[in-house]
Formats: C-alpha cells, sequence, structure tokens
C-alpha cells in the first residue's frame, strides 16, 4: 500500500470512528429518557431507529427565531470597521442588520438575544420558523453581558427552557441553531471545546462557553443546547468576524443570561453591584505562596476599604472558590458572576484562608462611582 492510500485509508477510519461516537452518543441520549428506539419524541432515533437529530431538531427549531433591525446613526458612510460614530458628525444614515433569538416564555413573549443585534434598532422583526413576521420591543438590554431581553405578541409560540450551564464539562454534545449570513434557519452540532473563556472585550463581563459548533454572522443571539434540548448558551461571538466557521464561536452561558434577564424584567435594567476586591488567577507561584494545591478560584489581592468583601471581612491573600455553591473558575469568572448580581443581593462565597475552608455571607455593596 502506497504512502498516500494509506493516508486515505487512515482518514476514513477515523471518520468512520467518529461517525460511531457520534452515533452512539445519540443512541445513549436516547436511551437516557427512557424511550423506546421507534418513538419520535426521543432526541437520538427517527422512526425507524436511525440515529439522528432530527427529532431533537423538530421540537426545539420552533421556538428560535430569526430578527432584523432597521436603525439609524450619524457618522462617515465608510462601512463595517469604518462607522466612526456620533462624534464624527457627518449625515445620519440608516443601518441594517440580521440576527437571531430564542422564545424562553411562550407566553409572555419573551426573547433572548444579544444588546449588539438590537442596540442600533429603530425597529426589530422577528420572523417565526411558521413564516409569521412580528414587531418587536426592547424590554431592556445590557451591554456589559451583551444580553437583550424582547417581547413579542403572537399566538401558539414555544419556548425552550433554560438549562444550568454550571453542569456543562468540555466534551459535551452541542446543538446551535441560528441565522447565518441571512440564509435562514440553520442547525449545527458540535462539542464544548472550554469553558469560562474570556479576554474577547476588555469591559465585558465574559466567561464564554467555546464550541466548534459551527456559528457565523447572523448567528448571534442564537441559542446552544444540549441534547435534552435545554439552552445552555446564547451564540455571541467567532474569531474571524468577516469569515466565520473557523470552528471557535462563544456563547454566554445560560446561568448568566438568566439573571441578566431576571433584572432586566423585574428592574428594567442591571444595577451591578461591587464587591470591593482586586483578584487575580491562582498561578503556581501565587498556591505555593499560600499554601494551596493549584486548581480553580481567584486570589484576593487588594481589600479595597468600605466595601463589602471589607465589611464582610474577606482578606488579603484568600482564595475564592465557589459563589453560592457554582465554582469559581478564575478571576475573569468571579468578576462575571459578580457583575450579574444586584446591589443588596447576598451571596455565600467559599474561601480557603491558610488552607482552611470556610463560608463567608457577603451583601453586595453599589459600584464606585
Amino acid at each position: 500500500m502506497t504512502s498516500s492510500n494509506h493516508r486515505a485509508c487512515t482518514e476514513r477510519r477515523g471518520r468512520a470512528v467518529a461517525t460511531f461516537a457520534i452515533a452512539a452518543a445519540l443512541v445513549f441520549a436516547a436511551a437516557a429518557v427512557g424511550r423506546g428506539p421507534a418513538e419520535a419524541a426521543s432526541p437520538g432515533l427517527r422512526r425507524d431507529g436511525v440515529p439522528s437529530l432530527a427529532p431533537l431538531v423538530n421540537r426545539i427549531t420552533p421556538a428560535v427565531v430569526n430578527i432584523a433591525t432597521r436603525g439609524h446613526v450619524r457618522g462617515s458612510p465608510m462601512g463595517e470597521g469604518g462607522d466612526r460614530g456620533p462624534s464624527s458628525g457627518g449625515t445620519t444614515r440608516q443601518v441594517t442588520g440580521i440576527g437571531s433569538g430564542v422564545i424562553v416564555d411562550a407566553r409572555n413573549g419573551y426573547v433572548l438575544t444579544n444588546h449588539h443585534v438590537v442596540r442600533r434598532a429603530d425597529q426589530i422583526l422577528v420572523r417565526l420558523k411558521d413564516r409569521r413576521v412580528v414587531r418587536a420591543r426592547v424590554i431592556g438590554s445590557d451591554a456589559g453581558t451583551d444580553i437583550a431581553v424582547l417581547q413579542i405578541r403572537a399566538s401558539g409560540l414555544k419556548a425552550l427552557p433554560l438549562g444550568n450551564s454550571d453542569n456543562l464539562q468540555v466534551g459535551d454534545y452541542v446543538v446551535a441553531v441560528g441565522n447565518p449570513f441571512g440564509l435562514g434557519q440553520t442547525v449545527t452540532m458540535g462539542i464544548v471545546s472550554a469553558l469560562g473563556r474570556s479576554g474577547l472585550s476588555p469591559r465585558g463581563y465574559e466567561s464564554y462557553i467555546q464550541t466548534d459548533a459551527s456559528i457565523n454572522p447572523g448567528n448571534s443571539g442564537g441559542p446552544l443546547l444540549d441534547l435534552h434540548g435545554r439552552v445552555v448558551g446564547i451564540n455571541a461571538a467567532i474569531i474571524g468576524r468577516r469569515t466565520g466557521g473557523t470552528g471557535i464561536g462563544f456563547a454566554i452561558p445560560a446561568n448568566m443570561a438568566r439573571r441578566v434577564m431576571n433584572q432586566i424584567l423585574r428592574y428594567g435594567n442591571v444595577r451591578r453591584g461591587r464587591l470591593g476586591v482586586v483578584i487575580q488567577d491562582l498561578t503556581p507561584s501565587v498556591a505555593k505562596r499560600i499554601g494551596v494545591p493549584i486548581g480553580p478560584g481567584a486570589v484576593v489581592r487588594e481589600v479595597q476599604p468600605n466595601t463589602a468583601a471589607a465589611r464582610a471581612g474577606i482578606r488579603q491573600w484568600d482564595l475564592i472558590v465557589a459563589v453560592d455553591g457554582a465554582t469559581v473558575r478564575d478571576a475573569g469568572g468571579l468578576r462575571s458572576r459578580i457583575g450579574t448580581l444586584r446591589v443588596g443581593d447576598r451571596v455565600r462565597l467559599r474561601v480557603v484562608r491558610a488552607t482552611v475552608p470556610r463560608t463567608i455571607s457577603v451583601v453586595i455593596g453599589p459600584a464606585a462611582r
């Protein structure tokens, strides 16, 4: 056998193994919900027993919407990347945009999407899977987390539940649904590639789910779902924005989206509180200094005076490892979790101090002026 034939054979075997693995995962998903192979409602099997995502897709896609926006900005008509914004003067021009969203409350018509999808919109049109087009209004929007809540009025809406994104693990299968490049509703599949990604926006509150499920311009605001049809993320960003399809996409965790949505629905906005600490990741050198093994958590480098942290008794070199029972992966994860809490919220911090774990209750204080 020649080397080229050997490579081709190896590649075919690799694809076969990958296909078998996905098929097996789908069968196990069907078995997990306790249904037989002939039942169409199973997430992993068609009526004829063939492993497929079709039953799941048929169930989730009625709750996913396409979004079209129209608005006006002042600035240079230089196109993408050339908008100088309101401060540049110039003429007012019309801008249009596309995105996606997911209905999370059918009774009230609440739709989750991204802030950047609707931030310049004077008019928002939502297209349902059954081709009805309805107007939407913005209930509230938060630039810090890139989450917006819309409301639509229509009969017969379908909604999807928000899952617990803290339960995700790297390697879990996920499905992305959206409107890439305005082509219409599109479904892709992949895995969770990484968790707790940050650094895409220095001013944002980030703890992204990274996935290789194909995400492209127009997918923003659409759901990332597990194989049970639960929304575990809101698709928000990609690497290589102009081209897309690089295999590196990012979604806002559902738990973060839920906390922001709840604030918006209750108060109309997000009023962020402040813990009052300067933090950093747990590095090997710091772990050695404070006498703990390397692992997840955020290290307190400084406690600012007259803040919630100071009043609660948090100290320098405390290692914060959990907030209300949810693991803190790193400093960015802690910042993002605290950044979705409102002034006056009480949280339980799990802290390791001088190798001794303890729980500290903190009432979140007002942000610095």
